[in-house]
């Protein structure tokens, strides 16, 4: 996948999960989540662009691995959705599946941008 086809997908991603939080309750105990999946579900995205101005292949690494937690954090909360929300389990089993495989394409990312780091020490 191209670099500009990912920065796509998780653009898109985000924007899902922000379609997704419109369907939620209005309601006090709900209010964190949804701050904290709206920021994570779109920080995957904002940070994988960052991904593309890294000045070294540290730089590189430690910004992948940026994406990665944020990805991981938004599956948690997705999660979360799922047990309070089972009238969304569906759409959001969907939601996590995508989250699953933007995270798997950024371990992937990591291990062999860490292989080629190390190959050439």
């Amino acid at each position: 996948m191209k670099p500009q086809d990912f920065k796509l997908r998780t653009k898109k991603f985000a924007i899902t999960v922000l379609k997704f939080i419109e369907k939620t309750p209005n309601k006090q105990p709900y209010f964190a989540l949804v701050n904290q999946i709206s920021r994570c579900s779109s920080s995957v995205g904002a940070n994988y662009r960052a991904v593309s101005r890294a000045k070294s292949t540290p730089d590189f690494i430690n910004k992948l691995k940026i994406v990665e937690e944020e990805c991981d954090e938004t599956m948690y909360f997705l999660e979360i959705f799922m047990e309070l929300l089972p009238e969304h389990k569906t759409e959001l089993e969907v939601i996590h599946k995508e989250a699953n495989e933007i995270l798997s394409i950024i371990v992937a990312s990591l291990k062999t941008a860490r292989n080629n780091a190390n190959q050439k020490s």
